[in-house]
């Protein structure tokens, strides 16, 4: 099922869509459905409120998107991003290197936006770039977990934008600086629940800004595959429900392309993953 966080009628609820429209969790009176992190911590239970409503709501019940503010799904507790992660991106960087382990850096909580908020152009930074990400969240504790367990883990995926502020990241390697600008962490415009999703290393995706398709992509590519990637990061430190770890951008990142190709006040940017939908985002100058 895909999950989402929105406003509606000044209320923030929580929802599963059906036929194109969204149903209110908040129907079912029950706490696990106030929030999207207590939905997730509620595992089965929350799942099986979510089949109920889904078969027997009324038409008159079904919320039509047009009528809501689509939201995060959520702000998570923390959020590691994996570097250089598909070949491709490895192929375009010739300042990239193999190693034989996963690379990581954060991204902080407050820069996470939902869909149709903007991307803010900070003052700087000149070299504002996109990158499509497929994101992994948990739905349970995870620490020290193996790669052959380290799926029942996992509640769902989403898209996160990592933006990136390139001319901050590349002076003196200071990438949590450069990728943690105010807006730098769009993410949405669901949780598509990880059911929906059998085949999570066979996935299209693609960056359009403007309408242009700039990456273009299937995660086929990656270096480091799904479970080796999620059981890495466990052996480090411990995960928790709402966690999320992403897994790296394909080829196309306007860094890297000639002519370069940067974030520009007045882009919309759109970062689209097979079988979870489509994140939009305007872009504007900070003031």
């Amino acid at each position: 099922m895909k999950l989402y966080t929105f406003k509606y009628h000044n209320k923030h609820t929580i929802g599963v869509e059906k036929a194109g429209k969204l149903i209110d969790l908040q129907l079912s009176g029950s706490p696990l459905c106030q929030d999207m992190l207590s939905f997730i911590i509620g595992a089965e239970e929350a799942l099986d409120i979510a089949r109920g409503l889904l078969a027997k709501v009324e038409p008159e019940h079904l919320i039509p998107f047009a009528e809501v503010q689509i939201l995060a799904p959520l702000v998570p507790g923390k959020i590691l991003c994996s570097g250089v992660n598909y070949q491709g991106h490895f192929n375009e960087n010739p300042n990239a290197k193999h190693t034989a382990f996963p690379f990581f850096f954060s991204k902080l909580p407050s820069c996470v936006i939902g869909p149709g908020e903007a991307i803010r152009l900070p003052p700087q930074s000149l070299q504002v770039d996109y990158e499509v990400e497929f994101a992994v969240v948990f739905g349970k504790k995870a620490f020290l977990v193996g790669e052959d367990e380290i799926m029942d883990h996992v509640f769902g995926y989403t898209i996160q934008h990592d933006v990136s502020g390139r001319d901050v990241q590349f002076q003196d390697n200071q990438i949590t600086l450069g990728k943690n600008f105010e807006t730098f962490s769009p993410l949405g415009p669901c949780i598509v629940t990880k059911d929906e999703i059998p085949h999570p290393e066979k996935l299209k995706l693609r960056t359009l800004v403007n309408g242009v398709a700039l990456q273009d992509s299937s995660n086929e590519d990656w270096v480091h595959r799904l479970p080796y990637l999620l059981s890495y990061v466990t052996q480090y430190m411990a995960w928790h429900p709402g966690d999320i770890v992403t897994t790296g951008t394909p080829e196309g990142t306007g860094f890297f392309r000639n002519p370069q190709v940067f974030l520009q006040d007045g882009d919309t940017v759109v970062c689209e993953i097979e079988g979870i939908g489509r994140l939009e985002n305007p872009v504007i100058r900070a003031k």
